[in-house]
C-alpha cells in the first residue's frame, strides 16, 4: 500500500543517494592523495564514469607509458590472430608459427615452445626481465639473445616474468600476420575501440618491442579495461572474441612474487580483479563481477613491488574503489 510515509521514506532515499556517492568519491579523493607515486585514478560502474582524476603527472589525456601492461595488449592480439585462423590455436610452437625468428644456435627445445608458453609466461627460458634486462635490450638482437639463453625450466610449467617472452611473442605474430605489431594494435584495437596508438620502442631488428614501453592515454586504458570487462565487447562490436576473454581470465600460472595467478598476460585477483600490471604502478583493470573498469596511471619511473606500492594499490582496488560498486 502507498502511505504517505512510504512516499517521504522514498523521497529522502533518493535524495540521499548522491550524498552517498560524493562521500564514496570522498573516499576515493582522500585515498590518492596519501599516495604521492600515483598519478590518476578512473573508476568507470556500468556505462558513467563516476571517478576521473588526475592529482599529479600530466593528466589523463596526456600520453603515459603503461610498461609492462603492454603484455597484456599482446595477449590480446594472440586472441585476434587465432580468431583469424593465422595461428591454428594456443598450442602452436615457435617453431611452427614463425620459423625465421628461430636464430641459429637457438636454445635446444625453442622451437617447441608453445604459443601459450609465451603469453603465460612459462616459456621456461632463463628470464630478460630484472637484472637481465638492461644486458637484454643492450644486445645487437633481441630475439636470438632471448632465445639462445639457457632453459631453466620445463616450458608450460614455471612462471618466468620476461618480457623477451612477449616479445617473442609480438614478433611472431608479426610474423604470420604480415603487419607489424603497431599496426595489429592499432587496427584491432586502436580502431575499433576509438583510441590513438602511437609508434613505440623497436629492437635493432625493428620489431616493435613486445611487453614493454607502449604509451596510452589513461582515458585509452580506461577504454581497454571496460572491454575487457564486457567480455572483449565494446559499444556495438565485439573487439576480441569473448572466448579469449574467458581463457585470458582463467588460471594458468601463479606469480612467484604478489601469489597473484595469471591467465593469458592478465593477473588474477581473488576478489575478482583482472589486472594488467605494469612497471611504476600502471594498471589497466576489470572487475566483472561488479560492473566495474578502472585505469590507474603512476610515476613510471619508482618501482611498485608487490610488498609496496602495489600493495597499496591493490588495498586501494579492494577498498574504496570496490565500495563504490
Amino acid at each position: 500500500m502507498i502511505t504517505r510515509r512510504n512516499v517521504l521514506l522514498t523521497a529522502a532515499t533518493a535524495l540521499a543517494m548522491p550524498r552517498v556517492v560524493r562521500a564514496q568519491s570522498s573516499d576515493l579523493r582522500a585515498a590518492i592523495e596519501a599516495m604521492p607515486q600515483l598519478h590518476s585514478l578512473q573508476v568507470r560502474r556500468g556505462d558513467d564514469t563516476i571517478f576521473a582524476e588526475a592529482p599529479r603527472g600530466p593528466g589523463l589525456n596526456a600520453l603515459a607509458n603503461i610498461k609492462s601492461c603492454s603484455k597484456s595488449i599482446v595477449a590480446l592480439l594472440l586472441g585476434t590472430a587465432i580468431a583469424r585462423g593465422e595461428i591454428n590455436s594456443v598450442d602452436a610452437t615457435l617453431g611452427e608459427v614463425a620459423p625465421v625468428i628461430l636464430p641459429r644456435g637457438a636454445t635446444p627445445g625453442a622451437a617447441a615452445i608453445s604459443m601459450e608458453d609465451l603469453v603465460t609466461l612459462r616459456a621456461g627460458l632463463e628470464r630478460t626481465s630484472g637484472g637481465n634486462y638492461g644486458e637484454w635490450v643492450s644486445s645487437p638482437n633481441w630475439l636470438a639473445d632471448a632465445l639462445t639463453r639457457p632453459m631453466v625450466a620445463e616450458p608450460g610449467t614455471r612462471m618466468l616474468y620476461s618480457t623477451g617472452s612477449t616479445h617473442i611473442l609480438g614478433a611472431a605474430l608479426a610474423e604470420v600476420s604480415g603487419r607489424s605489431l603497431l599496426e595489429l594494435a592499432r587496427a584491432r584495437l586502436g580502431d575499433p575501440l576509438g583510441i590513438a596508438i602511437p609508434p613505440w620502442t623497436r629492437d635493432p631488428q625493428g620489431y616493435y618491442l613486445g611487453g614493454n614501453e607502449m604509451a596510452l592515454r589513461p582515458t585509452a586504458m580506461l577504454a581497454i579495461a571496460t572491454m575487457l570487462r564486457d567480455g572483449g565487447r565494446y559499444g556495438e562490436t565485439q573487439v576480441i572474441p569473448r572466448e579469449w576473454i574467458a581463457a585470458s581470465t582463467r588460471p594458468h600460472a601463479r606469480s612467484p612474487w604478489s601469489g597473484l595467478s595469471y591467465g593469458y598476460g592478465w593477473f588474477l585477483s581473488r576478489s575478482g580483479y583482472v589486472l594488467g600490471r605494469g612497471y611504476g604502478g600502471q594498471i589497466i583493470a576489470a572487475h566483472p563481477g561488479r560492473d566495474l573498469a578502472v585505469a590507474i596511471t603512476s610515476d613510471p619511473t619508482r618501482p611498485a613491488r608487490s610488498g609496496g606500492y602495489f600493495g597499496d594499490l591493490m588495498r586501494l582496488l579492494e577498498g574504496p574503489v570496490l565500495a563504490v560498486a
